[in-house]
């Protein structure tokens, strides 16, 4: 049976790669103490021994999922790489581009120290900072190397082998150093700094991940008394009435009538009216308003919940506090904000980017209304754009192509370089004119998720045969230079961050994990300080230091060789 399976691989190599597919992700939900392999790992370590088996695929295969992955992740990251590059995103776009020089640089010189091939630098490279486009870059460079194809080969299979020793040394090393000692390093309470922040920046404490069961904003309807506090007062005053808190009124019925009141509508006894507010403080000024009764005409028979991209170029640069005081905003309540797929805190004093998402709650008259003064609906929809996919790979393949011949080597961006720019160039379009290159997040999670994956599943069945040699001869080694380098990169970072940007520390911390694309280490942080507020420094420099790390792919092989 095992042979008949063995030789039905052999003889058709596509069912290995699923085979490859299916072993790896399983292998990435094994826990390691409080961390899981990965898929990345997982994939990796599934190619190698299936390719013990001496199972290859053509390598053309392994670029087409590449350009996907390459395209997905610049697709994803665009508008805050462009958004790095306005003056109040460079602060967060320059220290992720210092982290990303020192980490080269580091890398460079730990490879001449120990005498590391180009293959074994790229991988080093990359595993120590998760960043797995850098396989793919530094891959393409050298495939363009005036070798012969045996040094190649033997150069190209030494990646995996070195990224699948220091992957792992990287996402525990920069999640353990990042939040124990990177506070110690900044000489700061990370919890008590970021509770700080959060009070200066107003910073509501609310209920999370029970929107089902909690209601977090809420339809109330009363009969003005005559000792009513609002008795006499127009609809704009009553509004206002109670400090941090947005109240609405947003029908009212005298006699017969009902209708939505205008700001200066006097409120008179006997008026039935529809308030809406936060579920708690509308609760707690019940009695301000009169007899609450049961009257479901007055209200809404259904909210509408929709996430709003920002497009409008004069809300770029606003804080939510600017935002709530315009008349589109008069009924809407504001659940969350997302940027580049992480949530931000939400305050009066956090400042709104375009290509934010604003999830809204209100009734669709009043959602409609905001929708048309920020951007459009991002409503779900199972529909994905694959022509604007196409040209943008196409575009930045085409870009990346053209290249100038120095000896044995091919200066230019590269074909994967250029998918990378045209995904970014690509994102921000379509966070600039969203009726443009419509991708479901699920689409693009699975664009992400298998490129990548099915990229590492080739490299790993290629370097199969190889794989165990090099874990035998340099591993030991490859553990101590990624250590070294990770912790003197982000030591170096969190120093300039704090002595010449002076940054807070839960922000800079947030910006020194996003420019080592390391996410698992942004959650521990967050932990740590007990607040979101370190999420505020993860996006821009995330979105840096992923073209960065993908970059120095092929800059490092252009050093060393």
């Amino acid at each position: 049976m095992i042979d008949w399976a063995i030789s039905q691989l052999r003889e058709r190599p596509e069912l290995a790669f699923f085979v490859t597919i299916t072993l790896g992700y399983a292998i990435g939900r094994l826990r390691i103490g409080s961390f899981t392999l990965g898929a990345v790992t997982g994939v990796l370590l599934a190619g190698v021994l299936v390719g013990q088996l001496g199972i290859t695929l053509p390598g053309v295969i392994k670029q087409i999922f590449f350009l996907l992955f390459l395209f997905s992740i610049g697709y994803r990251t665009g508008p805050q790489f462009f958004q790095g590059l306005k003056k109040d995103g460079l602060a967060q776009a320059g220290l992720a581009a210092i982290f990303s020089c020192v980490a080269v640089v580091l890398t460079y010189a730990a490879a001449r120290i120990l005498g590391y091939d180009v293959g074994t630098a790229v991988g080093l490279l990359a595993g120590s900072f998760t960043e797995s486009a850098t396989i793919g870059t530094g891959s393409d460079t050298i495939s363009h190397l005036a070798i012969d194809e045996t040094a190649r080969t033997e150069l190209a299979n030494n990646i995996p082998v070195a990224f699948a020793v220091t992957y792992l040394v990287g996402v525990i090393v920069a999640t353990w150093f990042l939040s124990q000692i990177g506070p110690r390093i900044l000489g700061v309470d990370l919890a008590s700094e970021c509770r700080a922040y959060e009070a200066a920046m107003e910073v509501a404490a609310t209920p999370t991940n029970q929107i089902n069961v909690w209601r977090r904003f809420d339809v109330r309807t009363f009969k003005v008394g005559v000792d009513s506090m609002v008795v006499g007062r127009v609809v704009a005053d009553v509004e206002n009435m109670f400090s941090g808190a947005r109240f609405f009124v947003t029908r009212v019925r005298r006699g017969d009538k009902a209708e939505s009141p205008s700001p200066d509508f006097v409120l008179h006894a006997e008026d039935l009216i529809a308030v809406a507010a936060p579920h708690e403080p509308l609760i707690e000024n019940a009695d301000a308003f009169g007899t609450e009764i049961a009257e479901p005409s007055l209200v809404p028979g259904v909210a509408d919940v929709v996430d709003v991209i920002v497009t409008n170029k004069r809300l770029d640069g606003q804080t939510i506090r600017e935002l709530a005081e315009l008349p589109a905003a008069h009924g809407v309540f504001l659940r969350s904000l997302s940027r580049s797929g992480l949530n931000i805190p939400v305050a009066p004093g956090t400042t709104i980017r375009r290509g934010d998402v604003l999830t809204l709650v209100g009734s669709p008259e009043h959602t409609e209304d905001a929708i048309a003064a920020i951007g459009v609906p991002d409503r779900v929809t199972d529909a994905t754009d694959m022509v604007f996919v196409g040209l943008g790979i196409l575009f930045g393949a085409i870009v990346g192509v053209p290249a100038i011949h120095i000896g044995a080597m091919e200066l230019g961006l590269s074909e994967s370089v250029g998918v990378l720019l045209g995904g970014l160039v690509f994102g921000w379009l379509r966070s600039a004119r969203p009726i443009l290159g419509r991708i479901p997040t699920p689409t693009l999670w699975l664009f992400e998720s298998l490129g990548l994956t099915g990229f590492i599943a080739v490299v790993g069945l290629s370097a199969g045969t190889e794989f165990v040699r090099g874990i035998r001869e340099s591993g030991l080694s490859l553990i101590v230079a990624a250590v070294v380098i990770l912790l003197a990169t982000q030591t170096i970072t969190l120093t300039v961050g704090k002595h010449l940007f002076r940054m807070h520390p839960g922000i800079l911390l947030g910006v020194v994990a996003g420019a080592g694309t390391a996410t698992p280490a942004l959650a521990a942080i967050q932990e740590v300080a007990k607040s979101p507020v370190p999420t505020l420094g993860f996006g821009v420099s995330y979105a840096v230091g992923n073209v960065l790390l993908a970059l120095w792919g092929t800059v490092i092989v252009l050093l060393l060789y």
